[in-house]
C-alpha cells in the first residue's frame, strides 16, 4: 500500500484518507508540509529532488517537504522528514499556511494545504539518495536572481512561496 495522505477542506479540516498517488491523480486537496532551513549565516539550504521522484524530478526546492502521516502533527511531520531526507535536526517554527494547485508531470496534480516551517541549522546535510539528488547553500539575493533567470530549475511551490518565506523571517513573523 502507498503512503496515505490526509484529505482536507479549504479550512484544513480532515475529510478522509487516501493513498498518495491516487490523491495526486484525482487532484484532491490534502495536507502537506514544507520546510525551509537556513544556516546561522543566513544562507538557504536547498535540495535537488532525486531524478526518480514521481514528479518535479531533478528540480531545486526547499530543504524538504512531505505529507503528515495520519495522527502526526504538522510539526512532527516536518521534523521527521527533515531528518529522513537531509539528516538535519533543529528547532522549527511555523511561518504560515497556503493552498496551491498545479498540474504536474504524468497527469498528476499537486493540490495541497501546505504548512510552512523554518529553522536554523549549521549541520552539514547527510542526504537520503532515495529522495535527494544533491544540496546547496545559497544567499537569498543569489537565489532570487537564479529564480528570475532560470525559473525552470525550481519546483512550482518553491517559486510561489520563497519570497513570502523570506519576508516572514526578516519580519519575525512566525509561531513558537
Amino acid at each position: 500500500m502507498d503512503t496515505l495522505v490526509i484529505l482536507v477542506d479549504e479550512n484544513d479540516n480532515q475529510t478522509g484518507l487516501m493513498e498518495k498517488l491516487e490523491a495526486h491523480q484525482k487532484a484532491l486537496l490534502h495536507r502537506a508540509v514544507s520546510v525551509f532551513i537556513m544556516d546561522s549565516g543566513g544562507e538557504w539550504i536547498l535540495q535537488k529532488r532525486a531524478y526518480h521522484k514521481y514528479h518535479s524530478k531533478g528540480l531545486w526546492t526547499n530543504t524538504c517537504c512531505t505529507h503528515p502521516l495520519p495522527g502526526e502533527s504538522e510539526k512532527e511531520s516536518a521534523s521527521r522528514r527533515l531528518m529522513e531526507e537531509m539528516g538535519i535536526q533543529c528547532d522549527l517554527k511555523k511561518l504560515f499556511t497556503f493552498i496551491y494547485k498545479e498540474n504536474m508531470d504524468d497527469g498528476l496534480t499537486e493540490h495541497e494545504y501546505d504548512h510552512v516551517f523554518w529553522g536554523i541549522s549549521d549541520d552539514t546535510p547527510v542526504i537520503n539518495a532515495d529522495e535527494v539528488e544533491s544540496w546547496m547553500k545559497i544567499s537569498f539575493d543569489q537565489l532570487h536572481q537564479s529564480v528570475i533567470d532560470q525559473p525552470d530549475l525550481y519546483t512550482y511551490w518553491f517559486k510561489e512561496i520563497y519570497q513570502k518565506v523570506h519576508m516572514h523571517i526578516i519580519n519575525g513573523q512566525y509561531e513558537y
